[in-house]
This record gives C-alpha cells, structure tokens and sequence, in this order.
C-alpha cells in the first residue's frame, strides 16, 4: 500500500502526509492528556469547519491524480472518494480542535468553557 501512496502522491508529498497526519495527532493526543477532558464547546466549534476538510481532501486526490469526477467508472470509486472525504473531514476537524487548544491563551480558556450560572436569591 506504500508503493501505491507512493505512486499517486510521489514520494515526498506523501511522506510529508504522513509526519503531518502524526504531527496533528500527537498534538491532539497531548491536548487530551493535558486537560484531562473533552471541551464539548470545542469540539461543536471544530465540526464546523468538516465539509471544507472533506471537499478540500477530494479536490487535492483529484489533483494529484490528474482526474476529473467524469473519470468516476463505478461504485468502488464512489466509495474512495467518500472515504476519501470522510478522512478529510474528521482530520481537519482534529486539526481545529487542537489549534483551538494549543493557540488559546490561557486567560481567555475560562472564557471558553462553559461558565456556571450564578442565581442571586434575594
């Protein structure tokens, strides 16, 4: 499967794919074990962003393979570029979530969880 990436993407933007894609998850990894929770506010923010990381990850397979979406020839086709949009979708979701933690300074953190409500009972 090396070869075939290998292939359809050249050597070197693969391999930059891939520290990449390892790069954002040890990021992520390291917002998770850091806050010890997930922000559900982040993560709602981060989701907003997904069907641009879907088109964008089609748009650049397309590119690289110098296809258009007329060359689609049938169902397992269809299927790649869905997951193909899937991956793109969730990576980039990854991405915003961990930006939004690692790039927020920490003053203004209070201000993105979720303050409680105070009732003054008088």
């Amino acid at each position: 499967m090396i070869a075939v990436f290998e292939g359809i993407f050249g050597r070197g933007l693969f391999w930059a794919m891939v520290v990449a894609a390892l790069v954002v998850t040890g990021g992520y990894l390291y917002v998770l074990i850091r806050d010890r929770e997930m922000s559900m506010r982040k993560f709602l923010l981060a989701q907003l962003p997904m069907p641009f990381g879907a088109v964008t990850a089609v748009v650049l397979v397309l590119v690289i393979t110098h296809s258009q979406l007329r060359d689609i020839g049938g169902p397992v086709d269809v299927i790649v570029l869905l997951g193909v949009a899937v991956m793109g979708a969730i990576g980039t979701a990854i991405l915003v979530y961990t930006a939004q933690s690692c790039f927020v300074a920490r003053g203004n953190r209070q201000f993105i969880k979720s303050s409680p409500v105070r009732v003054d009972r008088r």
